[in-house]
C-alpha cells in the first residue's frame, strides 16, 4: 500500500482539483528585473501545471481517505518534502509577519528562494531538519489580560503548512459537519449562521455555553498522537509533529520545555486542536445525541468555543455532567465560571412568560451577544448584539494607538482609521446589528476629532472640516452579512 491507498492502481478524480486557495498564492515572485513578455507568461504556465498537480495528488489522497474511513495512510512524508508544495506554501504566508527566533524574514528568505526551499526539502529528506523554539510575545485580551502567541521560525511555519495541506485532505474527510473552527471554507459567520438557524428551527430550550480552561495549553501529547495515529502511520510524519510539540518556547531568552499544549502561533496548531476535539468532544458528541437524548440537541464547535441547544432542561443537565467527566478522562476542564447552562429559545420564552419570569438570559459566542427576540410579525427570531466588553476593548485600543499617531499625516490616520472602521464593519454587520457597528464608529469619529483639536490648538476645528475628513476616510455603515435562513438556504 503507499500513500494514496491499498494500491498503487490510479485514482481518476471525480471532479477537477480544486484551485489554490487564497490570492497570495497566485501572486508570482518578485523578479530584480523585468521578464519578456514571453517568458512571463511561459512562467505563469508553469506554476498553474505545478499547482494543478500538487491539487490532483491531494485529490486522490482525499478520495482514498473518503472511500476507507479507516484506512491508515502509510507513506505521506515525500507529499511534504516536495519544493513546489514547500514554494507554494511560502507564497502563502504573510509578508510582514513577526520573525521568530531565528530572527529570518519572508523577504530576506525570498532572496535566495530556490537554494533555501532546496536546502530545506533535502534536510527534510535525510532527516537532517530541527524544529526550533518558538518565540512567546503576549497581545491584550478583551479583559485587560494578556495572551500568550507564538511566533514560529520561518522555515518551520513553511513545513507546517505544507504538513498541514496534506493531513487537510484526510481529515476534513472526517471531520464532522457541526465543527467550523479554522477549516478550509468554513468561517465564525458559518458556525454563528447555523447556530441561530438551529435556535430557531429546532425545539431548543436550554443552551450550554462551554468554555474549556486553556484549552491550547491543556492538550495532552500523549492523547494527540494516539489520535492522529488513527488516519497516519507514516512515522517521518509523527515524528515531526511530536518535534514541533516539543520544541518548547523562548520567552527573555530562556528557553522552557513544553510537556503539554500545542505550540500557539503556528500553522499546525488549529489542525492538531480540531484532530484532539474531534476525538475527544465531537464523535462523542454526535452518539451522545443519537443515543441518549430524548428531544433536539443541536451543537456547534468553532475550535475550542463550544455551544450545545437542547430541548429538555433533563437532557441539558446529564449532557454537562457527562461533557465534565468526558474532559476529565483527556485532561481537559471546563471553565466553572465560563460554561453557563441557561434556559433560551421560543420556548423558553414562552416558558418562563408563563411562570411570571422575565425575558431568557443572554450569551456570548464568537463575539456576538445572543438575545431572545422577535421579528416585526411577531414570530421568534435571535438578535446577535456585538458584545460590550469587545467594543469597548477594541476602542481603547484604537484610542493607545491614535495616541502614538498625533503628529502622523491626517490622510495617514485617516487611512488606518477607515480601515478600522471597515474591518469592524465585515465582522459584526449582520442584521439588526447596525445601530451597535454605527456606534462604534461614532466612537472612532470622537476620538479622531479630540486627537485633531489637541493638534491644532491654535485653529477652531469645525465640524465642517471634520465631516469633509469622515466622508473621505471612513466608510458608511450597512449591512454586510445576510439573514443566517438566507445564507444556509444558498
Amino acid at each position: 500500500m503507499n500513500g494514496h491507498g491499498k494500491s498503487d492502481r490510479p485514482i481518476v478524480p471525480k471532479k477537477p482539483a480544486n484551485k489554490a486557495g487564497g490570492a497570495p498564492l497566485a501572486a508570482e515572485r518578485v523578479e530584480e528585473r523585468g521578464l519578456a513578455k514571453g517568458n512571463l507568461q511561459q512562467q505563469n504556465k508553469v506554476r498553474t501545471q505545478s499547482r494543478d498537480a500538487l491539487q490532483s495528488k491531494l485529490e486522490r489522497i482525499r478520495q482514498a481517505a473518503r472511500r476507507d474511513k479507516k484506512l491508515r495512510f502509510t507513506a505521506l512524508w515525500h507529499h511534504v518534502c516536495d519544493v513546489e508544495r514547500l514554494r507554494e506554501v511560502y507564497f502563502a504566508m504573510k509578508r510582514k509577519a513577526a520573525a521568530g527566533v531565528d530572527g529570518e524574514t519572508w523577504q530576506h528568505y525570498g532572496e535566495n528562494l530556490e537554494d533555501n526551499l532546496q536546502g530545506l526539502c533535502e534536510k527534510l529528506k535525510r532527516g537532517a531538519y530541527r524544529a526550533k523554539p518558538v518565540k512567546r510575545v503576549y497581545i491584550p485580551k478583551a479583559d485587560g489580560r494578556q495572551r500568550p502567541l507564538g511566533v514560529p521560525a520561518l522555515e518551520d511555519k513553511i513545513v507546517q503548512g505544507a504538513t498541514v495541506a496534506v493531513l487537510n485532505a484526510i481529515h476534513e474527510t472526517d471531520f464532522l459537519g457541526f465543527s467550523y473552527g479554522f477549516r478550509p471554507g468554513r468561517s465564525q459567520h458559518n458556525a454563528l449562521d447555523a447556530l441561530a438557524v438551529g435556535l430557531v428551527r429546532k425545539k431548543v430550550s436550554w443552551v450550554l455555553d462551554a468554555d474549556i480552561r486553556g484549552f491550547f495549553d491543556a492538550v495532552d501529547h500523549e492523547w494527540l498522537v494516539k489520535f492522529i495515529e488513527q488516519r497516519i502511520t507514516d512515522q517521518r510524519i509523527v515524528r515531526h509533529i511530536k518535534k514541533w510539540l516539543k520544541a518548547g518556547v523562548l520567552e527573555d531568552g530562556k528557553r522552557m520545555r513544553t510537556e503539554q499544549g500545542t505550540p500557539q502561533g503556528g500553522s499546525i496548531s488549529p489542525l492538531l486542536a480540531n484532530i484532539y476535539l474531534h476525538y475527544v468532544f465531537d464523535l462523542w458528541a454526535q452518539w451522545w445525541r443519537r443515543e441518549v437524548a430524548s428531544g433536539d440537541v443541536i451543537i456547534v464547535r468553532y475550535a475550542d468555543d463550544i455551544c450545545v441547544g437542547f430541548q429538555s432542561k433533563r437532557d441539558a443537565e446529564r449532557f454537562l455532567m457527562e461533557l465534565q467527566k468526558r474532559m476529565g478522562k483527556f485532561h481537559l476542564e471546563l471553565h466553572p465560571d465560563k460554561t453557563r447552562l441557561i434556559e433560551f429559545g421560543r420556548f423558553a420564552v414562552e416558558d418562563r412568560k408563563r411562570r411570571g419570569q422575565d425575558k431568557p438570559e443572554t450569551f456570548d459566542f464568537l463575539g456576538f451577544t445572543h438575545i431572545c427576540g422577535k421579528k416585526r410579525n411577531g414570530k421568534f427570531m435571535v438578535l446577535r448584539q456585538t458584545m460590550r466588553k469587545r467594543m469597548r476593548a477594541k476602542l481603547r485600543e484604537v484610542k493607545e494607538k491614535l495616541r502614538r499617531r498625533m503628529h502622523d499625516p491626517v490622510p495617514d490616520v485617516g487611512k488606518w482609521l477607515g480601515a478600522v472602521v471597515r474591518g469592524h464593519m465585515q465582522y459584526y454587520s449582520v442584521p439588526r446589528n447596525r445601530r451597535a457597528v454605527d456606534l462604534f464608529r461614532y466612537e472612532v469619529i470622537k476620538l479622531w476629532r479630540k486627537l485633531m483639536r489637541r493638534r491644532s490648538q491654535r485653529t477652531e476645528l469645525t465640524w465642517e472640516r471634520m465631516g469633509r475628513l469622515i466622508n473621505r476616510w471612513l466608510p458608511t455603515i450597512y449591512v454586510v452579512h445576510p439573514y443566517p435562513e438566507q445564507r444556509l438556504r444558498v
